[in-house]
C-alpha cells in the first residue's frame, strides 16, 4: 500500500513538471537509436534490380560500382537506391573504415591521436573560456559601473559568430595551436559571461534580506548566498558552452591543422572519403554526449536541491 501510493506521487509529481523527477529513459533512447540505423540501412540498400542482371554480373565479375553502372545504362534494368557511397556510406562501410583507422590511422597519425589534439584543444578553450568569463559574468550582476563598462562589448561581440574571428585570430596568433584554442575560447567565453551574469542575477532577494537580518557581511553574502545560487546557470552554461565548443570545433581544426578529429574530417572530405567523415562525425557526437553526461553527474552532485522547490 505504501509503495502504491510512493508511486502514485511520483507520477504526478511527473505529471505537473517536477524536474527533479524526470529522469529520462534509456531504454526509448537505444529503440531511437536502432530505428535510425535501421532507416540509414534500408536508404543505402539497393533496391529492384533483376536477379538475371545480377547473375549475369557474377558471371562476369562486377563489382558492385560495375553493377550500378552498367545497370543504368541498360533500358531493360532499373533499381532504386536513395544513398549511394558518393553521399552517404552504408552502415557497415563506416564500421569498417572505424576499424581501419583503429589499426592504420589516417595520414600517418593514429585515430587515438586525432582524438586527443580534438579533445586537448575543447579542454583548454572551454577553461580559458570559463576561468575568464565566469568572473566578468558575476562582476556584470553585481556592479552598476562594470555593467555599464562590459555590456556594450558583450552585447555587441556575443551575436557574432566564432568562426568570423578566424582572419584576426590567424593575423594575431598565427595558425599554430593558439589560433585553433582561441577560436574554441571565443566560442565559450560570452555564453559563460551570460551564465555568471543571470545567475547573479536570479538570486532570491528574499534570501539577501535574510543573510543581512542574521549579521552577515558582504563578502559572507557573496560566498555563501550570492555564490551557490549562481552555480545551477554557471552549470548549464558549461553544458551549453561544451556542446558550442565540439560544433566549432571541425571548423577551427580547418585551419593549417594535420592532427584532430576536425582536421582528419576535412580532409577525408577532399578525397570523398565519405565514410572517415561519418566517423569523425560520430566520434566527435559520443564524445560531445559523453562529456554532456559527466556535466549531468557533477550537476547533480554539486546542487542537488536543482528542481526541488
Amino acid at each position: 500500500m505504501a509503495r502504491q501510493r510512493a508511486n502514485n506521487v511520483q507520477r504526478k509529481t511527473v505529471t505537473f513538471g517536477d524536474a527533479s523527477a524526470v529522469t529520462g529513459n534509456w531504454f526509448a533512447g537505444v529503440i531511437t537509436m536502432i530505428v535510425l540505423i535501421a532507416i540509414w540501412y534500408l536508404l543505402t540498400r539497393v533496391w529492384g534490380i533483376p536477379q538475371a542482371f545480377r547473375d549475369m554480373a557474377t558471371d562476369q565479375g562486377w563489382n558492385e560500382i560495375e553493377l550500378l553502372g552498367n545497370c543504368t545504362d541498360d533500358p531493360n534494368c532499373s533499381y532504386t537506391q536513395v544513398l549511394n557511397r558518393r553521399t552517404m556510406p552504408a552502415p557497415w562501410s563506416v564500421v569498417t573504415a572505424f576499424g581501419d583507422l583503429w589499426s592504420e590511422g589516417f595520414r600517418n597519425v593514429s585515430l587515438w591521436d586525432h582524438t586527443w589534439f580534438s579533445l586537448k584543444r575543447v579542454f583548454m578553450g572551454l577553461t580559458l573560456g570559463v576561468l575568464l568569463g565566469v568572473p566578468v559574468g558575476l562582476a556584470m550582476g553585481l556592479s552598476n559601473t562594470l555593467r555599464g563598462m562590459f555590456d556594450p562589448v558583450v552585447e555587441l561581440l556575443r551575436p557574432v559568430p566564432p568562426l568570423a574571428f578566424i582572419a584576426l585570430i590567424i593575423v594575431w596568433f598565427g595558425i599554430f595551436e593558439t589560433s585553433k584554442v582561441a577560436i574554441l575560447f571565443f566560442a565559450a567565453f560570452w555564453i559563460m559571461i551570460i551564465a555568471a551574469r543571470a545567475g547573479v542575477q536570479g538570486v532570491q532577494l528574499s534570501k539577501v534580506h535574510a543573510a543581512y537580518s542574521l549579521g552577515a557581511s558582504k563578502p559572507q553574502i557573496l560566498m555563501r548566498v550570492i555564490l551557490p545560487n549562481a552555480v545551477p546557470e554557471i552549470i548549464t552554461g558549461l553544458r551549453v558552452a561544451l556542446g558550442v565548443c565540439w560544433g566549432t570545433l571541425v571548423a577551427a581544426e580547418i585551419v593549417a591543422a594535420n592532427e584532430g578529429l576536425g582536421a582528419m574530417t576535412w580532409n577525408a572530405a577532399k578525397f570523398l572519403r565519405m565514410d572517415v567523415v561519418v566517423v569523425g562525425i560520430i566520434i566527435v557526437g559520443v564524445l560531445g554526449f559523453a562529456m554532456d553526461v559527466l556535466m549531468r553527474k557533477i550537476e547533480a552532485r554539486l546542487i542537488p536541491w536543482r528542481g526541488k522547490g
